[in-house]
């Protein structure tokens, strides 16, 4: 069963990357968003549906750093500043949620 979600997954990447490189005619920044977009459909998988709370957190992780490579890209590619504003804020947000999330984790509550 494993091999097979293995093969699943690989297949939809392959398929993926062929379509958006290969097939798609659009600018280079739009194929880039593109694959953040689809790496975020995987890792949204894990948040929902993840086998523990500890991969759960790391999920959520890896999805405000997917965030912010998004926003960057916007910003290069609307010309815009604020989107970069944006994505500080998100990252200094996401750093003390992570920390928050761990403590719980680990039984001690966010005063200790």
């Amino acid at each position: 069963m494993r091999v097979l979600r293995w093969f699943i997954g690989l297949v939809l990447i392959g398929g993926f990357m062929v379509g958006n490189f290969f097939i798609y005619q659009g600018p280079l920044l739009v194929k880039f968003i593109n694959v953040i977009l689809f790496s975020a459909l995987f890792v949204l998988f894990r948040v929902i549906f993840g086998p523990s709370p500890a991969d759960r957190i790391v999920a959520v992780d890896i999805l405000g750093v997917l965030i912010i490579g998004l926003l960057a890209l916007f910003g290069t590619y609307y010309r815009q500043g604020f989107f970069l504003d944006v994505g500080l804020v998100w990252a200094l947000l996401s750093f003390v949620a992570s920390l928050a999330l761990a403590k719980i984790l680990e039984g001690r509550s966010l005063d200790d």
